[in-house]
């Protein structure tokens, strides 16, 4: 009989309107599969970079530049992001994003997407909406077709969204991890003993699952 292959939990925590956590989140998936013979689970858990924006958003634009005022540090930081994330097969489009959206029902339908199976394809196609496509992730109608395409059903998503369904529980997580110190993202916990904080490569997070299944 084949021995099971040993599981290792890793909780992500981070934003899907931060380009790093798109970076982190590609990489954290290549370095599990340097280790086909380790069983990893990947559990998002939700972190909002700025939960006081407005349900609907608000222009994107306006927004970075009042956040980061010297234009040319801002242009200069898209480049290199842009290079950086070519790198792990990530396309930024930065000219395309209009809005900078709350994310909270974004968050919430990473969580019913979690309990159906789906959460890899719902992340993949909300980062890939907002960084690539320039979609507004705070539409809820937006939110539905990532849904869809990933097999979840369309119209119950917009039914718990309108209802306000988990509003309440992915608040509290976020806070938790604000609590807990977390004040930069991505920020990954591996089998609750130890963290890595950043969009590291994935030679360093194969080390740090090495280290994890070590000393469990």
């Amino acid at each position: 009989m084949t021995p099971a292959r040993p599981r290792l939990d890793i909780d992500l925590v981070a934003d899907m309107v931060c380009p790093w956590c798109f970076i982190g989140w590609r990489r954290l998936q290549a370095a599990a599969a340097l280790r086909p013979d380790v069983d990893v689970h990947v559990t998002w858990r939700p972190y909002q970079l700025d939960p006081t924006l407005p349900e609907g958003g608000v222009d994107r634009a306006a927004y970075l530049a009042k956040k980061f005022p010297d234009a040319a540090r801002r242009r200069e930081v898209s480049r290199m992001l842009v290079d950086l994330a070519a790198e792990d097969g990530i396309t930024l489009n930065f000219d395309r994003i209009e809005k900078s959206p709350n994310t909270l029902a974004a968050h919430r339908l990473v969580r019913w997407a979690q309990a159906e199976g789906r959460q890899a394809e719902v992340l993949e196609g909300l980062f890939a909406a907002y960084f690539t496509d320039g979609k507004d992730i705070g539409d809820p109608e937006v939110l539905a077709d990532i849904g869809a395409a990933a097999g979840m059903d369309r119209l119950r998503i917009l039914d718990r969204l309108a209802r306000g369904e988990d509003l309440a529980v992915v608040g509290q997580e976020h806070q938790i991890a604000r609590d807990a110190g977390v004040t930069g993202v991505p920020f990954m916990i591996f089998a609750q003993k130890f963290s890595v904080i950043g969009a590291e490569a994935p030679a360093k997070l194969v080390r740090a699952i090495d280290h994890a299944l070590a000393e469990a």
